[in-house]
Order: structure tokens, then sequence, then C-alpha cells
């Protein structure tokens, strides 16, 4: 029932994330054009723009994983592939989470 009610909760919260991401990044700011190196740099320098990349960065990242884990246990006809289909999905997940807040929060616009 968790799993559920947070895949619904979540992928509510992340179209709203992911429209105001497109409209402000690519309608406001003046389009694809202007992302580059200077650009993150300016929007990771506020707290504002790094809680929402990192709010969205996770929401994605447990919303597929979550999802995935549901057409593996699904479709994974044996217990021992599930178990490492479903460890190399979490292993994966963690990572880029890490991964992910690491760079958002260590993010250095003066290294070149």
């Amino acid at each position: 029932m968790a799993a559920w009610l947070f895949m619904r909760l979540s992928g509510i919260v992340l179209v709203v994330l992911v429209i105001g991401h497109l409209l402000i990044q690519l309608v406001l700011d003046g389009g694809v054009s202007k992302i580059g190196f200077a650009f993150v740099a300016g929007r990771w320098a506020s707290p504002f723009w790094q809680v929402w990349d990192l709010l969205m960065l996770w929401l994605a990242m447990l919303h597929g994983a979550n999802g995935l884990r549901t057409v593996i246990n699904d479709y994974a006809e044996r217990a021992n592939t599930r178990l490492w289909l479903k460890g190399l999905l979490y292993t994966a997940t963690v990572f880029t989470i890490l991964l992910g807040t690491l760079v958002i929060f260590t993010f250095d616009p003066n290294i070149r």
C-alpha cells in the first residue's frame, strides 16, 4: 500500500517539478542556447535551485526504481533472478542518488 501511495504522490510532485523546470529553463530563461556551465553555476549558487534539482533527482530515481521493482516482481519468474535484478536495481539507484547529491552540493563554479 505504501509503494502504491508513493507512486501516486511522487508522480504528482514530479509533474509539478518537471513542468516548472522546463517552463523556467526553456521559456522564461531564453531557451536551450542559454544553458551552459555558467548558467548551471549561477543556478546552483542558490539553495532554492539546489533543493529543487535535488528533489527532482531523488523523486525521479525513487519513482522509477519503484516502478521497475514492480516490473521485476511481475516478470521475473525465478526467485534467484528476482533477487539479482532487484539487487542491481537498488545498487544503481543508490549510486545515482548519492552521486547526484554529491554533485549538486559540492559543485564549484571556480573549477574549470
